[in-house]
């Protein structure tokens, strides 16, 4: 029994040592748990440091202007499960979502069947007489949820014409629009605006006079955009596929498109500042456009005087500037000062894919108009256009507002833009990039503002017509295809003398020109004269219209221009 009872005694010492043991192992345990529990504020603060280190290159940027503990930032278009881990792109998101406040801007992605010809159509409905013309559903998110936010990081996928691009593009516009909107103090307080990844945003939305920090290798665009501006921009329709507004806000006040901010105003608070406006038009390598640019002044001036001007009414500055390169000499520079424009000289611009001596060598030179900075906005107006009704109500659409000319892309005879020295930097690379489509400005120009404002057709009336037809009285400009009005006899219109060119015959439209050309000073009148030149080559096409019996019969018109008596020498 001695030895039951000394085996059962020592087997109960074991179970006492385990137990002690375990007992002082559980409170080690929960001693340590505690220990390490009270080290996690120190280990956090131990990686936000790593992170601060290796945070955002651009967002040092914004940090300067917002508190990190106030800044909240809407993520567009970027999935984290996409993003292959070990590039750049990674780091940054990895970076910015352990620093930061982030939401997920959620949207549904636009039909993937719509192309650009939807939003930009051929033909739209333009005086709504069969109903109102709407565009196709180019979804957005629901606002509302992301109202607080006052970053926006989007990744806008590549490619020109592309429908999504244009929806991602218009999705961090609005955002930045929405959020940055303060209902209580009508005004609005900074956002900012960056684009990661290998491309960048649609300079027709987001103005390089906007970017604050771009880096090519790192891949990334920092914007403080104009506000105001952006949500000019962001009440026009989503394409071409209707009538650009005539509002700039909620009401249809001219002003309220040149409301910015003052720097020596109170924060948040905008006043108003008269903008700086211009008529321009360019002339370069020879005369031949010389009369036109001269009606083109004496146009406008007419229609001011027939109907009281609403930028005059309220004192704006609206100058009707020339560009002219040096083959415009000192008698034709006199004639159109005394027209009314002011004359600005610059150096031409080559096309570099146009052949040397073409009509299409130095018309490049148009994109000088971007360089006009001491103006808000300009209405540019190539010198074979005419003015029949006040256009200067058209001075409060954004860049770029223009008429449809074909497909998806608009008429570069007129347009309405803002000058911009970046912008102009930007097209003269874009000149050595793009082959244009016509050889002209026009093709460049629609390669690169893609995302263009839709003025009606009476805005710039191109003069092609398929018979003889009634000028609308609604018209406010003619384009003048084809042979000029001051390039034939007032009898007719001289494109009636070709075959080819019967398209752009209309001898309606002639007499328009000729209206004005009448009320203007005699002066005025004599660089409009006909040359020895001009003079041989009416005929020659005259004899050839009458050798091939054309049927439309404007050959056998006799001439009476007074013009046909005497040759005036314009050089």
């Amino acid at each position: 029994m001695a030895s039951k009872s000394s085996s059962f005694s020592h087997l109960s010492s074991k179970k006492t040592t385990f137990l002690i043991f375990f007992l002082f192992s559980l409170i080690l345990t929960f001693f340590l748990l505690s220990v390490k529990l009270k080290r996690v504020p120190t280990i956090t603060t131990s990686v936000s440091e790593a992170d601060h280190k290796r945070k955002p290159a651009w967002f040092d940027v914004i940090e300067k202007s917002i508190d990190s503990n106030r800044i909240k930032v809407g993520l567009v278009n970027i999935d984290t499960k996409s993003v292959v881990e070990g590039t750049g792109l990674y780091e940054q998101l990895h970076a910015l979502l352990s620093q930061v406040e982030t939401v997920f801007v959620e949207f549904d992605h636009v039909d993937v069947n719509l192309k650009w010809k939807d939003f930009y159509p051929v033909w739209i409905d333009e005086d709504g007489k069969w109903g109102s013309q709407k565009c196709p559903d180019l979804p957005m998110p629901m606002w509302e949820e992301y109202r607080d936010v006052n970053v926006v990081v989007a990744r806008v996928p590549c490619g020109i014409r592309d429908v999504f691009n244009l929806q991602v593009n218009l999705v961090v516009a609005n955002l930045a629009v929405e959020s940055g909107w303060m209902n209580k103090l009508a005004s609005y307080e900074p956002v900012y605006v960056v684009f990661i990844g290998s491309c960048g945003p649609m300079v027709d939305i987001f103005k390089c006079d906007d970017l604050l920090l771009h880096d090519r290798l790192g891949e990334f665009w920092v914007y403080k955009p104009d506000l105001v501006s952006l949500r000019h921009k962001m009440l026009m329709p989503v394409g071409s596929c209707q009538i650009a507004p005539s509002y700039a806000d909620t009401g249809k006040e001219v002003w309220r498109a040149y409301k910015s901010q003052s720097p020596t105003t109170l924060k948040y608070n905008y006043t108003i500042r008269v903008p700086r406006l211009a008529y321009v038009t360019v002339l370069h390598s020879s005369e031949a456009y010389v009369c036109g640019a001269i009606a083109l002044a004496q146009s406008i001036l007419q229609t001011e005087k027939k109907t009281k001007s609403t930028f005059q009414n309220n004192n704006y500055t609206r100058d009707l500037l020339l560009l002219a390169d040096e083959s415009i000499g000192p008698r034709s520079t006199r004639g159109l000062t005394s027209a009314g424009w002011k004359i600005k000289r610059i150096k031409r611009i080559s096309n570099p894919f146009a052949e040397k001596g073409s009509y299409n060598e130095w018309n490049y030179s148009k994109l000088r108009v971007w360089q006009l900075t001491m103006y808000d906005k300009i209405i540019f107006l190539d010198a074979d256009l005419l003015v029949l009704k006040k256009i200067d109500n058209f001075f409060v659409y954004p860049q770029l507002a223009a008429a449809p000319n074909d497909l998806t892309l608009f008429n570069s005879g007129m347009m309405v833009i803002e000058p911009s020295m970046c912008m102009f930097d930007e097209l003269m690379k874009k000149t050595l990039e793009v082959k244009s489509y016509n050889g002209g400005d026009q093709g460049l120009v629609n390669e690169v503002f893609t995302w263009w404002h839709r003025l009606p057709t009476k805005v710039n009336y191109l003069k092609s017509f398929q018979e003889e037809e009634e000028v609308s009285k609604d018209l406010y400009v003619i384009h003048y295809l084809g042979l000029k009005p001051w390039m034939c006899y007032r009898d007719y219109d001289c494109n009636w003398d070709m075959q080819l060119l019967h398209v752009f015959a209309s001898d309606l439209a002639h007499n328009k020109w000729w209206q004005v050309y009448d009320n203007m000073p005699k002066e005025l009148q004599s660089y409009c004269g006909v040359t020895k030149k001009m003079d041989e080559r009416i005929m020659k096409r005259r004899i050839r219209a009458r050798n091939d019996n054309l049927s439309d019969g404007h050959w056998k018109i006799e001439i009476k221009d007074p013009r046909s008596e005497h040759y005036e020498d314009l050089n």
